[in-house]
């Protein structure tokens, strides 16, 4: 069901003003006024305007913060480092259990489904772009599987969570949109993130705005000291043989060479700034490490480090704040996705969801427990190992003595 399509089902609900709760309510045309986002040039004062705009007690506008926001997160820095926190958060096996502690396979089936993927993603977008509200459509049954029909964010833009409410155009008066934590439009959203969590991009945005800058910078001193100015003198006062100079030093390009008129001399000055790199190599370097600080609490799981020593300190910074945002994604599910869904028909009351305990080894690691369990003479069932290798096991030979008599 399309996000518009959900709205305009909810034409009279319960609207936010806190000035006249319920009185005036009025009828509002519930399909958002979607705007072409400005791309503009930020700076760090920008953001400070921004984040002023979005704290406003009375009447709070988070518009201008999300540009800034739109403008920080296409750096590739910002984008890794996002893309690896999320990755290993998202990466553990799951299973549901019930009030024992036992797994039900059919109803894990459940949430191994795309538009859990998504969910998930969209929840662990909150961590950095701070309170997020998603909406979903209508349960249907495919193969035999229930599930949602569609999962999306909705508009941040025309989202207030400190008064809970949407907005129709992005510059309405927070207090005056439509309530999505009363009447039924509550029953198809979601909240990730807290009312007025800004997310950590807001501690990024400085660094990756002033990197920004000092790249757009250093293209201009490259275009100013990066290349050689060739100077030509001639002795001609005709205007035609000084415009067929100029031509000639244009059409030179990289070839290094030209026909010139007889008292034209070419003079080659090169460039002796050699500070760029000190100027601005290491001030790019510098707001990577922040920014990698911000999002990953450390550096080295995304650059070179010096050492394994430090790299191993480093990995475990990161494993502390993978655990943590395992423990907002479990509390999300538990207490928000799981009693959304038995309203809504889904199987689910009295399960939990959890994260597989079985540890994860790597194909080495797979390979010294199955020979430790082999070698211990434990019967291993056959079927273990034509699923896993997709061979076909008839029997156990049995050792012939004299092979090595032969």
């Amino acid at each position: 069901m399309a996000l518009k399509d959900i709205f305009s089902r909810f034409v009279g609900q319960p609207t936010v003003n806190l000035k006249q709760p319920s009185a005036q309510q009025r009828r509002m045309v519930i399909d958002l006024f979607r705007q072409t986002e400005r791309l503009t040039q930020k700076d760090v004062a920008t953001w400070r305007n921004a984040w002023q705009r979005a704290i406003d007690v009375d009447n709070p506008k988070r518009l201008l913060l999300y540009n800034v926001y739109t403008d920080v997160e296409i750096d590739p820095h910002l984008t890794g480092c996002i893309a690896q926190r999320k990755g290993f958060a998202t990466k553990r096996a799951f299973r549901l259990v019930d009030k024992d502690g036992k797994e039900n396979i059919d109803i894990t089936k459940l949430f191994e489904q795309e538009w859990f993927d998504q969910f998930l993603s969209l929840v662990m977008d909150s961590r950095f772009f701070g309170h997020s509200l998603i909406q979903f459509g209508s349960p249907v049954v495919v193969d035999g599987i229930m599930r949602f029909s569609s999962i999306e964010l909705v508009p941040r833009r025309h989202v207030v969570p400190e008064y809970g409410s949407i907005i129709r155009n992005q510059n309405d008066d927070a207090r005056n949109g439509l309530s999505y934590r009363e009447g039924k439009l509550a029953e198809w959203v979601i909240e990730a993130g807290t009312s007025h969590d800004l997310g950590l991009l807001l501690k990024c945005a400085p660094n990756a705005l002033s990197k920004k800058n000092m790249l757009a910078f250093w293209d201009g001193f490259g275009e100013i000291f990066g290349m050689p100015i060739r100077i030509a003198k001639t002795t001609s006062q005709n205007q035609k043989d000084i415009d067929r100079v100029e031509d000639m030093l244009r059409s030179m390009g990289a070839a290094f060479w030209g026909v010139f008129q007889e008292g034209t001399e070419i003079d080659i000055k090169e460039s002796s700034r050699g500070d760029a790199y000190n100027v601005y190599d290491r001030r790019i370097d510098r707001a990577n490490s922040e920014i990698s600080k911000c999002i990953l609490n450390q550096t080295m799981t995304i650059d070179s480090g010096s050492s394994l020593s430090q790299s191993e300190v480093h990995l475990e910074v990161l494993e502390n704040v993978v655990a943590n945002d395992e423990k907002f994604l479990r509390n999300t599910v538990n207490n928000r996705l799981i009693p959304f869904m038995a309203r809504h028909g889904f199987p689910v009351e009295g399960y939990a969801f959890d994260w597989n305990p079985i540890p994860e080894y790597n194909a080495e690691q797979i390979m010294q427990v199955e020979q430790m369990l082999i070698n211990g003479g434990y019967d291993i069932d056959p079927q273990y190992f034509i699923d896993k290798y997709s061979i076909t096991v008839t029997g156990k030979s049995q050792p012939d003595p004299n092979r090595f008599f032969d």
